[in-house]
């Protein structure tokens, strides 16, 4: 991903705080030099200071097969916002687009154990819906073997990370306010989102 300097990520516990907000990402694959991609809600974890992926793709994708096979891309990629250039103070400026977006690659593994698979199904749950977690115990085994079955789960362990943050760095700090300002009313929620991530910085770089 091009990243200049200005806008580059860093900080690992930022990044995967923003990968586990924005927890459904894109995993990328080529087959036959043809790209394939499939959307999926990842679970974000570390181990020994390593970044972990994990998640699973329905058995009748195919897509899991490249797996063992080749690097995974995951991509990522919220929030967003359209900038007019009425926020600047020269009129001789041109609109763009605010953006927050993460490239994670590493080398796949799937996960066989039926335990293993079930531990990440259940972390999922935590992850979306721990209410759910009652229900779910619930359910009889049959029925759970019968997903277990129909799915490929796996594992990724990020190897490379890049991370960029688009939020108008380049631009006085009245330009950023205004920004925000007018971000923050609109009626987009992912515009109001990127608001949020521009005032964090803003006040990390004030303080």
């Amino acid at each position: 991903m091009y990243i200049p300097r200005l806008n580059v990520m860093e900080d690992r516990q930022e990044i995967a705080a923003f990968m586990q907000r924005f927890s459904f990402a894109t995993i990328i694959h080529s087959i036959n030099n043809i790209p394939v991609a499939t959307h999926l809600p990842f679970h974000i974890s570390f181990r020994d200071d390593k970044l972990f992926l994990t998640a699973h793709f329905a058995r009748a994708n195919d897509q899991w097969e490249c797996l063992e096979r080749s690097r995974s891309l995951v991509i990522f990629s919220e929030p967003h916002a359209y900038i007019s250039p009425t926020n600047y103070e020269k009129l001789q400026e041109v609109p763009t687009w605010n953006y927050i977006s993460v490239h994670a690659y590493g080398q796949a593994r799937i996960i066989a154990d039926p335990d293993a698979v079930m531990a990440l199904l259940e972390s999922s749950i935590h992850d979306y819906e721990a209410s759910y977690m009652q229900q779910w115990q619930e359910l009889p085994a049959a029925f759970k073997l019968k997903l277990l079955n129909g799915i490929v789960a796996f594992e990724i362990e990020v190897d490379d990370l890049q991370a960029k943050q688009k939020l108008s760095q380049n631009k006085t700090m009245q330009e950023q306010r205004n920004i925000i300002e007018n971000l923050s009313a609109n009626t987009d929620s992912t515009a109001r989102i990127t608001a949020e991530y521009m005032r964090k910085r803003l006040e990390q770089d004030i303080d």
